[in-house]
């Protein structure tokens, strides 16, 4: 079998164990947010960074144009200046947490992804979230890590290949975006 073949093969194996009601959930939990005027954040760092980057892209262009309801989404990723000025001089775990304190009000949604789900800034990002109080989810792979227990739901990847989880991760983004693009979430 190729390598192609086997990473294939791997991921529709991590897939099938995915717990596609929690995604529903999920979704369910997007539409209650913007339907009641709250706003959505997401933070990750790396791969996960990335994913959060494009799954707003997603919501606030895909889910909202030409729409009578409209999303509120922010990736706390995609601010370049305020990320390395926290980081420079507060530090790295701050960069998430920080914003939020700023924007975060009781009812929004914060979505924080994590591989490995020990990354410190977004369980802090969480930790916090959950004091606002706000609806958390939690996106993790491995055992779950830290951050797993800090979501009201966790959308885990059981599997420890971080490809494979960030695979997972960004499918079930656009398993949100794409429930509300192409029309089974109103």
């Amino acid at each position: 079998m190729s390598f192609a073949a086997s990473y294939a093969s791997d991921l529709q194996a991590t897939l099938s164990g995915l717990d596609l009601a929690k995604v529903d959930q999920a979704i369910q939990w997007f539409q209650e947010t913007r339907d009641a005027g709250g706003a959505i954040y997401l933070c990750g760092n790396g791969g996960s960074a990335a994913s959060v980057s494009h799954i707003a892209c997603d919501i606030v262009k895909g889910c909202s144009y030409q729409k009578d309801k409209k999303f509120r989404v922010m990736a706390l990723t995609d601010n370049l200046a305020t990320i390395t000025a926290y980081a420079n001089d507060v530090g790295y775990s701050e960069v998430f947490v920080e914003p939020l304190r700023n924007f975060a009000k009781p009812g929004d949604l914060v979505v924080a992804v994590s591989g490995s789900g020990n990354s410190p800034n977004v369980v802090k990002a969480l930790e916090y979230a959950r004091t606002v109080p706000c609806r958390t989810i939690a996106m993790t792979g491995r055992d779950g890590g830290k951050l797993a227990p800090l979501g009201d739901l966790n959308l885990h990847v059981p599997n420890p290949h971080m490809g494979r989880i960030e695979d997972a991760h960004m499918m079930m983004l656009h398993m949100i975006a794409y429930a509300f693009m192409d029309g089974a979430a109103r």
